[in-house]
């Protein structure tokens, strides 16, 4: 007990240690602490999850297993989690625990020493040790029902890995349709926390390290006697159900859970028509009987009817499926109800203002749940992660834990609220605003983001635009969630192009931001969205962009994947090759409309996508109108702590420079500082030569 207060008391001395509650600072939205890999012990007593927490001065990731009763009691620390792996987009890998029949362990993947394995950690705090020790490293594992053994999956060894890149390295690399074009060929990415060399394999964005297609082995341990053998074809786990595997009678299906005791699957299918939309509209959620069935049940209570269903899971020793349902007119904020798949009865259990699941912000994590009880990680727009237990019966819901005391404290203080507007054709959006702190009589700058507002927003999509910062040195901040993906591209940018200009408009008319001065920023679609922008409007007085665009030199290198790219760039752009759709490609790419950028455009870009973007970026640079910095091994979403905390800093400085006129006074962004005066001067010459635009 001793050790779990201690561990306790570490984690709030941490928190409170952090920076006054009148200054959230970047580095504060960097090193908040994440939630993942919650799960429930098999008597629903006690729940096991892992703390993730980037350190900046170190330039990594910490990560921590704990156990905690469903009580309240504190959480005891049980293991180190290693190094967090990823996805080779950047985005960090959901870390579930498996925990054995009798409570006394917990399972889990970790990275430690430059190797994946599987350890086993005592969930009384007492050790942890690793249980396989391959010359490969795990890809997945399970345990027997009845946890006596450990069955695990290997690809091929690290050794050969290294070997074959050194190969290449000595005889050169053949540049075929998988060498993604425009990074270094030799070492560039990290993968499972170390360089190495990547490949494409299924489309022309994901990166795999070598020989990964080398076929899986299985292998399993038995944990009483140490003993290994190899697992033959027939002994080797079957693969979860998934919906393609229903799709030759149900078309639409998109996500099921399947109910290991009795086998029938809660599904959710896509409904309705498109109308212009890239997915159906409706989602319907029914429960098969068993995988041979083919006619579902579907839920019809007033709670399933056209409602944004996201998740479902089955609530243990039940005739209930639990669903999480988000409401897009209150900033896509989730809830949770119960079906009665016998009676039709639906019920709810919790309703949040933010994200509701396993703690995992961009992929699919459910809450882990027993008979009686879940355990959820909560985040909303001013509150960072925390865990909450909440009775599914009478909907009682306490803390368990919250990492983040400090931040949570001060985030009360920010005032962020929910704005919900429409444009002039009737479109209804929303997004999460963050009213400048105000000095003096004048009306504060807005700063905008399109896309991803989800949760404890931080910096939006890929968390690179701070904006709890912004309010707090002056700068009005609103994060605006996307609307429905629309199927024609040219339609789907210019949706989010009045998205921006109406919300400037409603805020600018009711005396809360001065319209005059507007940045804009984003990420992926939300730098799309920032390019369309500034080539299409005069709204904006500065840009950000964190990701490419689309351009000739962008075409050429992807072109080189083949047919798959070219099926990809018309299904999300209607482009063709240069000649083929020569009008389309004049209106996305921002090679064509150099002159009609009249905004100054920061490129702070990964090093996996910035050659793709010089054909547009050289010639803005040589006129004045862009900085760009580039991030050595990032991919498209940057993830080394250095690295985001430096974007988040310099996003904040080059806004408050052309919003506000304001300049740290920090010796080491001098140089920074006299570029920008330069660009600002040039942009004003020209104006005074009579090029149009605003002057800023």
């Amino acid at each position: 007990m001793r050790r779990s207060v201690l561990a306790f008391v570490a984690i709030l001395a941490a928190g409170m240690g952090a920076a006054p509650a009148d200054a959230i600072a970047p580095r504060r939205l960097v090193e908040v602490a994440d939630f993942s890999g919650v799960t429930m012990s098999h008597d629903g007593q006690r729940v096991a999850f892992r703390i993730e927490q980037a350190s900046v001065e170190r330039n990594t990731y910490d990560s921590v297993w704990y156990v905690q009763g469903m009580d309240g009691a504190p959480p005891l620390r049980v293991a180190d989690g290693g190094t967090p792996l990823r996805e080779q987009t950047g985005l960090a890998v959901p870390a579930p625990a498996v925990w054995s029949p009798d409570g006394r362990w917990i399972y889990y993947r970790a990275l430690l020493d430059g190797r994946i394995d599987v350890w086993r950690a005592a969930t009384d705090g007492s050790g942890a040790e690793p249980m396989t020790r391959e010359p490969a490293d795990v890809r997945a594992f399970s345990l027997s029902s009845d946890g006596r053994e450990l069955i695990y999956r290997l690809s091929a060894t690290r050794e050969e890995v290294v070997a074959a890149e050194q190969g290449e390295y000595d005889q050169g690399i053949r540049i075929d349709r998988t060498v993604p074009l425009g990074q270094g060929v030799f070492r560039s990415g990290f993968v499972d926390g170390r360089l190495a060399t990547q490949r494409l394999r299924d489309n022309e964005v994901i990166r795999h390290p070598l020989l990964a297609d080398v076929p899986d082995r299985w292998r399993a341990v038995d944990l009483a006697t140490g003993k290994r053998r190899d697992l033959a074809p027939r002994d080797i786990p079957p693969a979860p159900l998934t919906a393609p595997d229903l799709a030759a009678h149900l078309t639409n299906a998109w996500i099921l859970s399947q109910d290991p005791a009795s086998g029938r699957i809660a599904l959710l299918m896509r409904t309705g028509e498109r109308n212009g939309l890239r997915d159906r509209p409706g989602v319907q959620l029914s429960m098969l009987p068993g995988r041979s069935a083919r006619v579902p049940v579907k839920c019809q209570a007033e709670a399933c009817r056209g409602k944004t269903i996201s998740a479902i899971q089955w609530r243990p020793s039940t005739d209930e499926v639990l669903f999480t349902v988000g409401d897009p007119g209150e900033g896509h904020a989730q809830s949770m109800h119960r079906w009665n798949v016998n009676t039709g009865d639906v019920q709810p259990v919790v309703r949040t203002r933010g994200l509701l699941n396993g703690g995992v912000r961009l992929l699919p994590s459910d809450c882990a749940l027993s008979a009686t009880l879940l355990a959820c990680v909560i985040a909303e727009a001013d509150r960072p992660p925390y865990l909450e237990r909440i009775d599914i019966e009478t909907g009682a819901r306490q803390t368990l834990f919250d990492p983040n005391p400090a931040l949570t404290k001060d985030m009360a203080e920010t005032r962020v609220r929910l704005l919900r507007w429409t444009d002039a054709e009737g479109r209804e959006f929303t997004g999460q605003f963050y009213p400048a702190k105000r000095s003096g009589g004048n009306l504060p700058p807005l700063f905008v983001s399109y896309y991803w507002c989800k949760g404890f927003v931080r910096g939006g999509l890929g968390e690179e635009l701070p904006f709890a910062s912004f309010a707090e040195n002056g700068i009005s901040a609103l994060c605006i969630n996307l609307a429905p993906n629309r199927e024609d591209a040219v339609a789907q940018y210019e949706q989010g192009r009045a998205a921006v200009e109406s919300a400037v408009a409603l805020l600018a008319s009711t005396g809360q931001i001065d319209r005059a001065r507007v940045g804009m920023g984003g990420l992926s679609l939300g730098a799309e969205i920032t390019m369309w922008t500034a080539m299409h409007s005069q709204i904006l007085t500065a840009a950000s962009v964190s990701s490419l665009g689309l351009s000739p030199l962008y075409y050429l290198l992807l072109s080189n994947f083949g047919e798959a790219f070219h099926s990809r760039l018309w299904m999300g752009w209607q482009l063709g090759a240069l000649d083929e759709t020569p009008e389309r490609w004049r209106k996305f790419s921002p090679v064509f409309n150099l002159d009609r950028i009249q905004a100054p455009v920061l490129m702070q870009l990964p090093e996996q996508e910035y050659i793709h973007s010089l054909d547009y970026a050289v010639p803005l640079m040589r006129k004045g109108m862009a900085d760009m910095y580039v991030f050595p091994n990032e991919p498209h979403q940057k993830f080394q702590p250095r690295h985001k905390l430096a974007v988040y800093e310099r996003n904040l400085d080059w806004f408050r420079f052309w919003l506000l006129g304001n300049e740290d006074t920090s010796p080491a962004k001098r140089p920074q500082y006299a570029h920008w005066r330069l660009m600002k001067a040039g942009m004003r010459g020209a104006l005074g030569h009579g090029k149009s635009g605003k002057d800023r």
